[in-house]
């Protein structure tokens, strides 16, 4: 009788949560969809596709809108079908068996996960107390365990904390390693701390970025990594041929041409997130166990013990934010949105 391997025989499939909410704000998703104006375009992209026909293998359309919006150069950029796709191609393609994976903790789940589907051994970064990096502990880290890939989110998700840009190029011109850099959400930080423009400076580095959060298009499942020609050439040689559809393709060269309108939306988003971070504080303010972290990304990291009994009191105002232990991750909404679940958190806390 043919039997699962060790690796796989346990795993349980990824179910996100499931059921009818008012407020979904669990996911990082951008809760503003596009605008009525922008539907019609889209249906008249849609309108040119022939179904018929395989997609573009290399994304060429797509590659440049992106590469004009970000200001590099369309050669450096691959596509893939989401940033999940090119995480698992980068760590089953340029690791050989054995070699090891470093992480941080906390971070991207499935970083981790993918490492272990490819049996390469990792090793844990514990980021510290204020849940942040010392890059001089995480060179050593990666010295003494013979790291062969770093990949770590920056602004980090969960902990919505960031590593500047300086500290990262030390770390880069300090280790022999490929540093994967995922930076999907640095469009609500500070495009000044990224290092998509850089790339072709480093032989070791690979600048993910994705369509799901700023350009609010998680549907469209769209990942890019940015790196220098030798690393794009290689991501391109390994990639599945026809792995972007060619909807996502035309929609996404679409909206990256949209210059105007995802900047003013991103503004709007880190607008709203700062109203929910503060009113978090001030929440935090009225008992002794609610920790708020700062935050450069489009959600909030919260800690408090409490964290299933709030989970679930919110659940019954058909409200759902991440539960994460004795952690919470609350995604930036709407200012409604925001005013519901802060209102709703405030009574929780009253009623305690």
């Amino acid at each position: 009788m043919y039997e699962l391997n060790d690796k796989i025989k346990n795993l349980i499939p990824y179910e996100p949560i499931s059921g009818e909410y008012n407020i979904r704000l669990d996911a990082n998703e951008c809760t503003l969809n596009y605008d009525a104006e922008l539907m019609k375009e889209v249906h008249k992209a849609i309108d040119s596709v022939n179904f018929n026909r395989y997609p573009d293998p290399t994304c060429k359309v797509l590659r440049e809108a992106f590469a004009e919006y970000y200001g590099i150069n369309s050669e450096n950029v691959t596509v893939g079908n989401g940033s999940d796709e090119l995480i698992f191609l980068v760590e089953s393609a340029f690791l050989k068996k054995g070699e090891t994976v470093l992480t941080a903790s906390p971070d991207f789940s499935m970083y981790e996960f993918y490492s272990s589907i490819t049996e390469n051994p990792g090793v844990k970064y514990i980021k510290n107390t204020e849940l942040n990096i010392d890059v001089e502990v995480l060179i050593d880290d990666i010295r003494k365990n013979d790291v062969k890939l770093l990949i770590f989110s920056n602004p980090c998700n969960p902990t919505g904390q960031g590593i500047g840009v300086a500290d990262v190029k030390k770390l880069l011109g300090s280790v022999n390693s490929l540093v994967v850099l995922d930076e999907a959400y640095m469009d609500f930080w500070n495009e000044e701390e990224s290092l998509i423009r850089e790339v072709e400076k480093y032989d070791n580095l690979i600048v993910f970025r994705t369509a799901s959060k700023a350009l609010g298009s998680a549907a469209l499942r769209l990942g890019f990594a940015v790196a220098d020609k030798k690393i794009s050439n290689a991501l391109a040689a390994v990639k599945s041929p026809y792995n972007v559809n060619t909807l996502s393709q035309k929609i996404g060269a679409l909206l990256y041409k949209k210059k105007d309108f995802l900047k003013n939306r991103t503004e709007t988003i880190v607008t709203n997130t700062k109203t929910l971070y503060n009113e978090l504080v001030r929440l935090g303010k009225q008992t002794n166990d609610l920790i708020v972290y700062p935050t450069k990304t489009n959600f909030v990291f919260v800690k408090c013990s409490f964290g299933k009994e709030l989970f679930d009191y919110l659940n019954t105002k058909s409200i759902v934010i991440r539960y994460m232990g004795d952690y919470l991750r609350i995604t930036s909404g709407t200012p409604e949105e925001i005013k519901a679940v802060t209102d709703a958190i405030e009574d929780f806390i009253t009623q305690r």
